[in-house]
């Protein structure tokens, strides 16, 4: 379905140089998605230029702009389709990779894309909030991320309780994010975590785009996160 060659040049771009078997594993996915998305609401981009871009090149953009240890756990919050965290792991299958979705039928669909292209990773049907409360997954990632339309107020209460200490917060965004960001600042450092940096890139089809890090600088107060009505009516 895609073309390997715009794939792996594509690709390039980040300094990602992508194998046969990563190429072939992309085109599937990208197969599946197409093909799933006839029974459910997966994406509204189902060409293959467009899932090249706009899916599979805005994932990895990341990769330019942060260092990812061998080996290193990954949670991809409210990760829908499995952007980013699916991408990540093709491209990095020493990744340890939970992705989770409040949506079961999205759960269905990344375990069935696992099983496919013969990678480990946990899918879990769970609502963030909720699972940032367990013990097994409290402050234990190294990563977390989000590519999602909310705030980053929203984002961070949601995403910031899974990360370790001297671990990192990433929010894939669009191109203005000052404003957003200013307003998020204060409620960041309440949740113990201080933004290092925002990095701004355009993907190939001139979609303008912005990284925002945040760094785990001590641990979050066990209040937080909160219900997500209680987030959604009175953002930090």
């Amino acid at each position: 379905m895609i073309d390997f060659t715009a794939m792996a040049r594509k690709a390039k771009a980040y300094n990602v140089v992508l194998t046969e078997k990563q190429l072939s594993q992309l085109d599937c996915y990208a197969e599946m998605l197409v093909d799933w998305n006839n029974r459910m609401n997966l994406t509204s981009i189902v060409d293959s230029e467009g899932i090249m871009i706009r899916h599979f090149e805005d994932s990895l953009a990341v990769l330019r702009y942060i260092s990812i240890p061998m080996n290193a756990s990954l949670i991809d919050v409210g990760t829908g389709a499995g952007f980013p965290g699916m991408v990540l792991k093709i491209v990095r299958p020493d990744i340890r990779l939970t992705l989770l979705d409040s949506l079961n039928k999205r759960i269905m669909f990344l375990d069935e894309v696992l099983h496919q292209l013969q990678m480990t990773g946990t899918s879990v049907h769970m609502r963030a909030e909720e699972g940032s409360r367990k013990p097994e997954w409290r402050e234990q990632f190294d990563f977390s991320c989000a590519r999602a339309v909310s705030e980053m107020r929203e984002l961070s209460e949601l995403c910031l309780p899974y990360v370790k200490i001297g671990g990192k917060f990433f929010a894939l965004k669009g191109r203005d994010v000052t404003e957003e960001l200013n307003a998020a600042r204060p409620g960041i450092g309440q949740l113990g975590g201080k933004v290092s940096g925002v990095s701004e890139y355009t993907i190939s089809d001139g979609s303008e785009r912005s990284l925002i890090i945040v760094d785990k600088i001590k641990p979050t107060p066990s209040v937080f996160p909160r219900t997500s009505a209680k987030i959604k009516k009175k953002p930090l």
